[in-house]
């Protein structure tokens, strides 16, 4: 330990101490490797963990004061800066409460899985930058989301608890005393506590039913992320908008827009709506007003993919919450299926959510047109999905700095990066240079694999979904071994969820790939993927490949993350990708048309991507990438970025 409690304060591990209680650090460059700098070796070996590295730590190096310092006055800047693009651009707009059942913040901080949980994170990160008033509601997982161990060629899961006390979490009290939350639970109730993480302006309170007070059923609630079966999961959903909403109440923070991110959050507006009821205003009036100050958004472009519940598991967890007001057996069922009269039908917590706010939107131009027919719904609106600037290297972020000075203001306006058109390509290759030397390194310190400089490195990082089809590069071995011996590299990443067998099938195939001899040492596996190998990876890669089938990718935003980065993106027209590409700027893998099958789909997106991985080794490395480079960055940078996408949610959907 640095001091005895006793100690006087040293006030340079004081300010050390304040800003690892506050996000921020994160992604703030200069902070993040202040903390680096302490101790590199335990930094790594704690994910990157500035809380748990202080507590380690035996004594601040030397000369460090001055450094300190400097980062401490950027922050307290920062958090008091009075000139915000909120207070500019929407003085009118009041507090905005955002609810997602997962929020991707930083490796150290497993309360995650995917896609999802990185969008809220990075939605979180934009909203403090722009200034608005913000305050996020999650939950928090003593076990937070697996990790992925590789045994035998077979993908293992495995549950670490997390320590709350090695976290920047703060338990909330309010008069003095821990803040307890009631949760309904069929005929009883159960407590939770509220845990408070500070991110940047914005706080995000974390409800956490590990309790003594609990029993051990009611325990295992916030055990992990994802976890269980139906039960288990209607039981999260309840904690995290019943339970959220009762948070909310008693911290005195009151919505003007509650902001659903995905239906898991959807019981909320229910529990808005029972509160002003109970306080005596009219049942229809109080609808009124929560369906108003409501809004959602959807990530899920199809229909298995909506949580639905029925009858037997709403009624076991919610009906006495219902009956004490009063309500009718159907007030919940009803409002959230197709055909209120089929009393068969389940309840779809996304047409729950739908029902009960006053806008709807989709991730992507496409999947809004996919959800406007999915749910025969022409009001359903798009907001396409960004990634915060945080994701882009500090080499590139110099880059930036010194061609387009104004490069921040300028993504969060949407307007392009012109002054990137004219850089020069010895720039952008040391720009790039050094992201793909870490990258580089990696693989040979995980695998043992020498990767050539001049090779190049396509990745493949994501969920391990079916559909999202990791195999189609290898199902052709001749053509994969012909692009192989002209200097491809593939690095392979990512998970498949717990109870997804086909999925854990699919990195079965990949690790296979890896030992098979025609392919071994080129096709490649990195297990454990989360955010800092994200980082890695879409910093370090080339060429980024994703290839769902077509029209399953909602958004996607790993391929915006290479983007930022001077990589470029080769894939299917799905998702944010129809929106970016003009022929000049990466490559469209197959066509914007529908099969007659999933077989035909597969065999002629499979024929398309290794032709355009063919037409990428004959660009890699010539002019013509590099002014592709420059084009994608120019003009997908302030396209795709959160900065654009919070504003845009404040003009077009926040405000009334």
């Amino acid at each position: 330990m640095l001091a005895h409690p006793r100690s006087p304060p040293d006030p340079t591990l004081a300010r050390l101490m304040e800003l690892s209680q506050n996000l921020w650090w994160s992604w703030d460059p200069q902070a993040t490797e202040l903390f680096a700098s302490l101790d590199r070796h335990r930094w790594e070996a704690l994910d990157h963990n500035p809380v748990a590295l202080l507590q380690e730590l035996g004594e601040l190096p030397a000369g460090i004061k001055d450094r300190v310092d400097a980062v401490y006055e950027r922050f307290r800047s920062y958090l008091h800066e009075p000139d915000t693009w909120a207070r500019r651009s929407r003085p009118e707009l009041g507090r905005v409460v955002y609810m997602s059942m997962e929020f991707g913040l930083h490796e150290s901080l497993r309360i995650y899985s995917g896609g999802l949980g990185v969008l809220a994170g990075d939605h979180l990160r934009s909203a403090s930058d722009l200034g608005l008033d913000f305050v996020a509601v999650g939950l928090f997982y003593k076990h937070g989301y697996f990790r992925q161990i590789i045994d035998l060629g077979q993908q293992v899961a495995a549950w670490p608890t997390v320590r709350p006390e090695r976290l920047p979490l703060e338990e909330v009290q309010i008069g003095g005393r821990p803040l307890r939350v009631l949760v309904p639970h069929g005929e009883r109730q159960y407590l939770a506590r509220v845990w408070r993480l500070q991110v940047g302006r914005v706080p995000l309170y974390l409800l956490d039913a590990d309790l003594p007070e609990n029993t051990p059923e009611d325990r295992a609630v916030t055990g992990s992320l994802y976890g269980g079966d139906a039960s288990m999961r209607i039981r999260q959903e309840v904690l995290l908008g019943v339970g959220g909403f009762r948070a909310l109440r008693a911290l005195d923070l009151p919505p003007e827009v509650l902001h659903l991110n995905e239906g898991h959050c959807a019981f909320a507006p229910l529990e808005w709506l029972r509160q002003r009821v109970e306080t005596g205003c009219d049942f229809r009036v109080s609808e009124l007003h929560v369906q108003q100050a409501t809004v959602f958004t959807t990530h899920t472009p199809v229909p298995a993919g909506h949580d639905r519940f029925g009858w037997d598991l709403v009624d076991g967890a919610l009906g006495r919450w219902r009956d004490r007001m009063g309500w009718s057996q159907g007030m919940i069922m009803d409002r959230g299926r197709r055909d209120p009269s089929n009393l068969r039908s389940a309840l779809n917590m996304t047409r729950l959510a739908m029902g009960m706010s006053r806008s709807t939107n989709g991730v992507s131009a496409l999947h809004g047109q996919v959800s406007r027919d999915m749910f025969n719904n022409p009001a359903i609106g798009h907001v396409t999905n960004g990634v915060h600037p945080a994701w882009t290297s500090s080499e590139v972020r110099g880059l930036l700095d010194r061609v387009q000075p104004d490069w921040i203001d300028r993504a969060t306006e949407g307007q392009a990066l012109d002054a990137l058109e004219a850089c020069p390509t010895q720039s952008l290759v040391e720009a790039r240079e050094p992201s793909r030397q870490r990258l580089r390194a990696l693989i040979e310190q995980r695998l043992g694999v020498k990767v050539p400089a001049e090779a190049l490195i396509a990745g493949f990082a994501r969920r391990f979904a079916p559909y999202k089809r990791a195999d189609l590069l290898l199902s052709d071995a001749e053509r994969l071994g012909r692009l192989l011996d002209a200097g491809l590299y593939v690095v392979f990443a990512g998970k498949a969820h717990p109870h997804d067998e086909a999925g854990k099938a699919l990195v079965a195939r990949v690790l296979e790939a890896c030992r098979d001899p025609r392919t071994r040492g080129r096709v490649l596996f990195l297990s454990g993927y989360d955010i800092a190998m994200g980082r890695l990876l879409t910093q370090g890669v080339d060429l980024w490949i994703n290839n769902p089938r077509r029209p399953r990718e909602a958004s996607g935003t790993s391929g915006q993350k290479v983007l930022l980065n001077g990589g470029l993106n080769a894939s299917v027209l799905d998702g944010w990708w129809p929106e970016s590409y003009a022929g000049d700027n990466g490559w469209a893998i197959g066509e914007p048309r529908e099969y007659g099958s999933i077989a035909e789909q597969d065999a002629a997106d499979a024929d398309s991507l290794y032709a355009v991985l063919e037409d990428v080794l004959q660009t890699w490395g010539t002019e013509r990438w590099w002014q592709m480079v420059r084009r994608s960055m120019a003009v997908g940078f302030p396209a795709f970025n959160t900065h654009r996408m919070v504003a845009d949610y404040a003009r077009d959907v926040y405000a009334r």
